[in-house]
């Protein structure tokens, strides 16, 4: 007992030294004692403790609760685990008795072609900016929502203060105070169970480490930051169905980065993506220069236009900035705990951290106030000038035919019209851009507001600006540290591998406003089947039809081949589903499942085929109800192992088992059919030999072993295919050198005639290729084969990092997809000469056997933040066709 009481008063005798001190976050400012403070509500002061997502909503209630006729809560969504998702309006009561007229004003000004100018200025005169505050997207960037707390405690409490009060005027704040609680709250676990009797300030500290995954992304494991195109996250999509409905004039997006560096705000570096308007630019100048003058006064320092670029569209800061607002990125340098010693012995504490942030939203929210008019003037006439130059340009609108794929064009039209874009569907044929489009068929206008956002997502190509480019190849070939800070290409179109045609007349015809719906109903055709009922393979609807009907238990079956039914084709990979082998009540479960997965059925009253294999022949093989592992911890890459989970789970509905790496080296894999690993580092060294050895026997006996992206490595090594990786192309032949060989005192002497010479004899002797930021490539297709069936002959995949794996013999395996010729590689986005060069031809996807057991290997992640749609069809025929083509054992 005497122990433990004087380790107890050791704690509390730090206590005040750190965290109970009077410091003023903003000093000089008096405070109404009616606002309760972070102590009052929390029992510690802003900056002494980093707040779990409880307590962050616990405080804003009590905001709310102490001055509700000036700031509102509302409840916008919820995360995966289940935690709130909220934001707070705070104004001036007026503005806050007005939220609803509010909204409706934005609506009207959002709309020129309803709007005139005259009746726009009118609207402008009584309307307040308003502005989003979106803190904490990144789990572990944990100063933002602490300074989302300061930032209302201050507009609420704050008195006689000219700024304050001039905000609350014209201004409504609505302040997001986590984007990521699933996130946040992992990082606050595992910072309080390695939190010790004092704040340590070592950066390698465990407190400042955390195991894999980290805080940063939410249960999915996904970046919420990169999620602001496909929308597949709750997180996010709620949050852009609340931005719609409030079109905020500013939004800033607060982060953190690495705890070496000091604080970044806009305006951002090169390149910018070129939809954005050169007014949009400069009106960041406005805000950037605000925020120095007060990181100035108070003597932070900061730095603007380095490391974080606006040419990516799908970043929290970017997504606002195509329907005309004002979005930024604040970046503060990262304690990840109470106090960081850095390299130059200084120490950077989490208080000071919260004051930065905290300093920059109310500047911020300065700025707003100052502009209110000019903003919303500039937010007007950005949507009118989109309507109009949708009128004037060459492409008039995207017509979107619903093709092989029609599941995956319904989806991306949801997606769209998700983000506000308006979208059409033909009621019947119509004739437009030289061809005819059947009814059903997408047609998305130009002369919309959206217009520019409409570019963004459906061109197949964005370009970056050629100084921007050609000064970095200029980088890369002084072996620099690359400018781009994201991927270059996104078209999602390409991505979703469907068709968009671009044409430059207005179509004619009957339209009607689509549906938002991502999953149109599909339908059993030809009534109660006597025989079977089938599935046509080659979209994604059949994928979820699928493994909806293996969670049922249903028996089905899938031919290799294709063949033709009652005047249908129907390709390989088609699922037959016979009424004989099912549960009576088939017929009623097949209309069930068509309505709610969207895919087409079949009903068939005889075996009999016009053309191709019956059901009875050997080309046509049960598929089971495989029991799927997926690899999960050290080394995956988080993002790849989430994402993977997220399609099989969310997105096709079938659940799957993690395993963490390491024990799967002792694990019973015999209850698996299925092993995923998703790209990652050195499985072997993780698995150990005994455990490398586990897996490939697990192969063997009849496992199906499917590799993404960089794990595609471990197959060569653990030698169950010979899937080589190669180094950089090199001109002529190089002697390579004997391991044993000790390098010569003296090498004998050259004359180096110029520049080019020189690159030459300085290039390392053996060297990767250059790393790829990403961009999307041409893939052909291998046909007749199981693991292609249904994939149509050219799909497209996104292309990172630097591994390029040489072709597989012919009596080595399969290479079932391959980069195309090099002039046709490129489909979007920039890639390195070099590359493109050698990449010409190299597998994407490949396939073997060892024993009787399967092995896939995608050299380029198909798991893509789940926006890789097009390869989605290839990763679920290695998934549930697989185990039916391997021999007995684990697939029994």
């Amino acid at each position: 007992m005497r122990s433990f009481t004087v380790c107890l008063l050791a704690v509390l005798s730090f206590a005040p030294a750190y965290g109970q001190k009077a410091f003023e976050f903003w000093p000089g400012a008096a405070y109404d004692s009616k606002i309760p403070t972070v102590r009052q509500v929390l029992g510690y002061d802003p900056g002494d403790k980093v707040t779990n997502h409880a307590g962050l909503v616990r405080y804003m209630e009590a905001l709310a609760a102490a001055a509700p006729a000036r700031m509102k809560i509302f409840e916008y969504g919820e995360s995966w685990e289940g935690r709130k998702l909220i934001y707070a309006a705070i104004g001036s009561e007026a503005n806050i008795r007005k939220l609803a007229e509010i909204k409706s004003g934005i609506q009207r000004l959002a709309d020129p072609r309803k709007t005139n100018e005259a009746d726009a200025r009118k609207v402008i005169a009584g309307l307040p900016a308003v502005v989003w505050l979106s803190y904490g997207v990144h789990g572990n960037e944990i100063s933002s929502p602490d300074a989302a707390l300061q930032t209302a405690y201050h507009l609420l409490a704050a008195r006689n203060d000219k700024i304050v009060e001039d905000v609350l005027a014209k201004v409504v704040v609505l302040i997001d105070p986590t984007q990521n609680p699933d996130g946040r709250d992992r990082f606050v676990q595992y910072y309080e169970q390695t939190r010790g009797l004092v704040p340590d300030a070592s950066p390698v500290s465990a407190e400042h480490n955390e195991p894999w995954p980290g805080g940063r992304a939410n249960h999915y494991l996904f970046d919420l930051n990169r999620d602001w195109i496909g929308l597949t996250q709750p997180e996010i999509a709620s949050q852009v169905k609340t931005l719609r409905e409030w079109l905020p004039l500013v939004y800033v997006d607060l982060h953190e980065m690495g705890g070496e560096s000091t604080y970044f705000f806009t305006p951002e570096s090169d390149p910018y993506n070129p939809n954005l308007t050169p007014n949009l630019r400069q009106s960041l100048t406005l805000f950037g220069k605000n925020n120095a003058k007060w990181f100035d006064h108070y003597g932070f320092d900061y730095f603007t236009r380095e490391q974080y670029d606006a040419f990516y569209p799908g970043y929290g800061a970017s997504w606002p900035l195509y329907y005309g607002a004002l979005a930024m990125t604040y970046e503060q340098a990262s304690v990840r705990g109470l106090v960081l010693r850095r390299s130059d012995d200084t120490l950077l504490t989490y208080r000071d951290t919260v004051r930065h942030h905290f300093v920059a939203s109310v500047s911020t929210l300065e700025t707003a106030a100052e502009n209110r008019e000019k903003l919303l003037t500039d937010f007007y006439h950005y949507r009118a000038t989109a309507v109009e130059e949708g009128q004037k340009e060459a492409i008039k609108e995207y017509i979107l035919p619903r093709g092989v794929d029609a599941a995956a064009t319904d989806k991306l039209v949801g997606i769209l019209m998700e983000h506000g874009i308006e979208v059409n569907r033909a009621k019947a044929p119509f004739q437009s851009a030289g061809r005819e489009f059947a009814a059903g068929t997408y047609v998305v206008p130009m002369a919309q507001p959206s217009k520019r956002f409409i570019r963004t997502l459906l061109d197949p190509d964005t370009k970056m600006d050629d100084q921007f480019v050609a000064a970095e190849e200029a980088r890369r070939k002084r072996k620099q540290r690359t400018e781009i800070y994201d991927v270059t290409a996104w078209s999602l179109p390409l991505l979703f591998n469907v068709e968009a045609v671009a044409s430059s007349t207005v179509s004619t015809g009957s339209f009607a406003p689509a549906s938002p719906s991502r999953v149109m109903p599909g339908q059993v055709h030809g009534g109660a089947a006597s025989v079977a009922y089938l599935v046509p393979w080659g979209n994604q609807a059949a994928g979820r039809l699928l493994t909806a009907a293996l969670r049922q238990d249903l028996k089905i079956d899938s031919s290799d081949k294709p063949f033709t039914q009652a005047g249908i084709k129907f390709a390989a990979g088609s699922l037959i589903l016979k009424v004989a082998a099912n549960p009576a009540d088939l017929g009623e479960r097949m209309t069930r499942l068509a309505r709610e997965t969207g895919a087409e059925v079949y009903g068939a009253n005889s075996g009999w085929v016009d053309e191709g294999v019956n059901f009875g022949s050997r080309s046509v093989v049960p598929i089971k109800k495989p029991a799927i592992a997926l690899a999960w911890d050290t080394p995956t890459q988080s993002g790849s192992a989430g994402a993977t989970r997220f399609i099989l789970e969310r997105q096709f509905g079938y659940p799957v088992t993690p395993i963490r790496t390491a024990q799967l080296a002792g694990a019973d894999l015999s209850k698996f059919q299925v092993l995923i690993l998703p790209s990652g580092g050195n499985y072997a060294s993780v698995l150990g030999e005994s455990g490398v050895d586990r897996v490939k026997d697990w192969v063997s006996a009849g496992g199906t072993l499917i590799a993404l992206g960089d794990a595609a490595a471990f197959l060569q090594r653990a030698e169950l295919m010979e899937l080589h990786q190669e180094n950089a192309l090199r001109e002529g032949e190089e002697k390579k050198p004997d391991k044993d060989e000790k390098p010569p005192v003296r090498v004998p002497g050259t004359a180096i005639a110029n520049e080019a010479d020189f690159d030459k004899v300085t290039r390392a002797t053996t060297e990767l290729p250059d790393s790829v930021p990403g961009a999307i490539a041409r893939v052909k297709i291998r046909p007749d084969y199981w693991l292609t069936a249904g994939v149509p002959e050219t799909v497209f995949t996104m292309v990172e990092g630097r591994a390029i794996f040489a072709p597989l013999k012919s009596d080595k395996g399969i290479n079932a997809a391959y980069f195309d010729a090099a002039d046709k590689l490129v489909a979007s986005g920039h890639l390195w000469a070099e590359n493109k060069k050698q990449l010409a031809f190299k597998p994407v996807v490949v396939s073997g056997t060892s024993g009787r057991g399967i092995v896939v290997g995608f050299t380029q992640d198909p798991s893509f933040r789940a926006i890789s749609d097009g390869m989605n069809l290839l990763f679920l025929n290695a998934v549930f066709r697989g185990p039916a083509h391997a021999r007995g054992g684990a697939s029994e």
